[in-house]
């Protein structure tokens, strides 16, 4: 009989454009091990040397355990089953491009005995389903909000890459809006960005343009109003017809959740106000840690968790 140790504890990381966090995820309490994981600043422009050093040193925080399992959560666009960079011309990790990391973290990382990758999104709401906000919930949606739009659609615990309601590959950044791509307007630059053209003034990071909207900018407050009533009314067709009974929301800037959850859901009420009217739309509740556990959670799934259009369903 295998040791708690190895049997029940997922070494994991989760990588992001600005750092990288680590943590043991114990997976028969679906928490992380001591409630404690390891930060560390990560430049998402730097070499692949530089890249690799970083989640090395990020790793060398967790106490040493023989063999080691690992889970790595990362954005796309990367080859989760080779393990290798495919980014080019995303803003962020170009020298990834090609590189086998998967190669390059076993040799780095001291008995890591196996290695597997996922996407950060899938790991969020994976982690939010299986420990968080939408746990109890045979069927969730999860979005994550940043430098981007990430998107989750789960069914019985099995991510869906198409079907009814699930845009392109499960991806939400592919839809457009306004007759632009929706990340020109749901997005950290392009808040920024919005902010700007309203006022003439350099545009605040997200996190002040919160602040200034909670103590009366009527700029910043019209900039959350907008952009999120135009994302749930992008989001209430597809959650009609997918027919959920909870929408997660995470990403950084799920921080401003008091600004945003009023224009979100009338967004999508606006759509359909009978169809989605019974569905939770919440904020992560465990914002940080979801992508950490959800990536453990992939690495030790006992039956496949992606499905696609035709695919056979657990029963009821």
């Amino acid at each position: 009989m295998s040791s708690p140790d190895n049997g029940t504890v997922v070494s994991v990381m989760d990588v992001g454009g600005t750092h990288v966090t680590a943590a043991s995820v114990d997976i028969e309490t679906r928490s992380l091990r001591s409630r404690r994981s390891f930060r560390e600043p990560l430049d998402g422009d730097g070499s692949a040397e530089e890249i690799l050093s970083t989640l090395v040193r990020c790793a060398a925080h967790l106490p040493a355990r023989r063999p080691t399992r690992w889970a790595v959560a990362l954005p796309g666009p990367f080859d989760y089953e080779r393990g290798i960079g495919r980014y080019e011309g995303v803003g962020k990790f170009d020298a990834l491009r090609g590189f086998d990391l998967r190669a390059a973290l076993t040799a780095a990382l001291p008995d890591a005995s196996r290695i597997s990758f996922c996407n950060d999104a899938d790991a969020f709401v994976l982690g939010e389903w299986w420990a968080g906000a939408a746990r109890g919930h045979r069927s969730v949606v999860g979005i994550t909000l940043g430098t981007g739009v990430g998107s989750c659609f789960l069914r019985d615990g099995r991510i869906l890459r198409n079907g009814p309601g699930v845009p392109p590959e499960g991806r939400l950044h592919a839809l457009r809006y306004a007759e632009r791509p929706l990340e020109e307007t749901v997005s950290r630059r392009a808040l920024r960005r919005t902010y700007a053209q309203a006022t003439g003034e350099a545009p605040p990071d997200v996190r002040e343009m919160a602040q200034r909207a909670r103590h009366g900018d009527r700029a910043a407050t019209r900039v959350f109003t907008e952009t999120f009533s135009a994302l749930g009314r992008v989001l209430g067709p597809l959650l009609a017809a997918f027919e959920p009974t909870v929408l997660v929301v995470g990403g950084g800037m799920a921080g401003a959740w008091d600004l945003m959850a009023g224009p979100l859901r009338a967004g999508i009420a606006d759509t359909d106000p009978v169809g989605t009217a019974s569905i939770v739309v919440t904020a992560a509740r465990h914002p940080a840690e979801a992508p950490l556990l959800g990536a453990a959670y992939l690495a030790t799934a006992p039956v496949a968790t992606t499905e696609t259009l035709g695919s056979r369903r657990p029963a009821p």
